[in-house]
């Protein structure tokens, strides 16, 4: 138990913290509530309503999620190899080499698609 002590106090730090930040936010922020503020945030494009099943999301859109979450994976899998690259030898740098080829091969197609336009 001994050897987690220290990771309980970070995450108890950083979650008092965080309670402490929103709370003081709360308690000393201004409170000037006028019609822009309360009405939903759009990036500067007026709001419309909403159809009654909900609006349809275009496709680009999960796309590009899926695209990052690619992405975000391949990031993943290169971490524990770049700290283990000594132990692995020959064979891990050829693995990698082929993984990344093939990370590289499914980025080229996309590019060549237009996935990474946003139109």
């Amino acid at each position: 138990m001994n050897a987690y002590a220290p990771i309980l106090v970070l995450g108890a730090l950083g979650a008092g913290f965080a309670i402490f930040s929103v709370v003081m936010a709360t308690l000393v922020g201004p409170k000037r509530y006028n019609r822009a503020k309360l009405e939903a945030y759009e990036c500067g494009i007026e709001p419309t309503p909403t159809p009654a099943g909900g609006g349809r999301f275009p496709i680009k859109y999960y796309l590009t999620a899926m695209l990052f979450i690619i992405f975000d994976i391949e990031i993943v899998f290169l971490y524990p190899w770049a700290v283990t690259f000594d132990a692995l030898g020959i064979f891990g740098l050829v693995e990698m080499l082929l993984f990344v080829l093939t990370v590289f091969v499914a980025y080229a197609y996309v590019w060549r698609r237009g996935g990474l336009e946003w139109d």
